[in-house]
């Protein structure tokens, strides 16, 4: 059979996908390439991401494997007629990215979708302002941390030990500000450019985490 580009098919019974050793019979979506050696790329349609199970997804974006296309043979499709818009698939994929922005990153990538759910991963301001919240209830003062980053200006240089005191404002490029101690002066100073320095203290995770979202924001 001749597949074209723009064919709506479903996956033939038995078939599963390559990578995921995964039953996905049934599945539909629409063909976005067709190659010389048999091999067709096709685009799933909303239904079938709406209900791909999310434990799919997860190990997608784990291992940086695409889940809303995938490469059959053409032996393991058959023409079926369309049930949504391409609009429709849009809408859906931006939904589940947003749902799974940061999983990529691991366990860390988990608290840290946990923190954001339901905002927009470009919307910092709204993640900047979550991300207060969060570590106002988790977070003990005073603590003691480090300086991780480079300082262009001001006295604070990197590896410098200072004191944190509490969260003071947020700012729409350096993120959530802490009240920090250093030499007897009082500073505002960037959360992501500090380390907790006590490991093993209920601080450090919380803190880490945000610095980890900051950097890959």
């Amino acid at each position: 059979m001749n597949f074209k580009i723009g064919n709506s098919v479903k996956v033939k019974p038995g078939v599963k996908d390559p990578d995921l050793e995964a039953d996905i019979s049934g599945w539909q979506g629409r063909i976005s390439a067709v190659q010389d050696d048999g091999i067709v790329c096709i685009d799933w349609d909303s239904i079938t991401l709406k209900e791909m199970p999310a434990s799919v997804i997860k190990k997608c974006e784990q291992e940086g494997w695409g889940w809303d296309q995938i490469y059959l043979e053409v032996s393991e499709i058959e023409l079926t007629k369309a049930r949504d818009t391409e609009k429709d698939v849009k809408n859906i994929i931006y939904k589940i990215q947003g749902e799974n922005a940061w999983i990529h990153l691991g366990e860390e990538g988990e608290r840290i979708q946990s923190v954001l759910a339901g905002i927009a991963p470009e919307d910092d301001w709204n993640s900047f302002k979550a991300w207060e919240k969060y570590l106002k209830k988790k977070l003990s003062f005073p603590f003691k941390a480090t300086v991780e980053e480079f300082q262009e200006r001001g006295p604070i240089k990197a590896g410098d030990e200072v004191m944190v005191h509490g969260i003071s404002d947020l700012d729409d490029s350096c993120g959530i500000l802490v009240d920090i101690e250093y030499k007897k002066g009082r500073f505002h100073f960037p959360l992501a450019d500090l380390e907790v320095k006590e490991k093993k203290g209920k601080n450090y995770t919380p803190v880490k985490d945000y610095v980890i979202w900051f950097a890959n924001r």
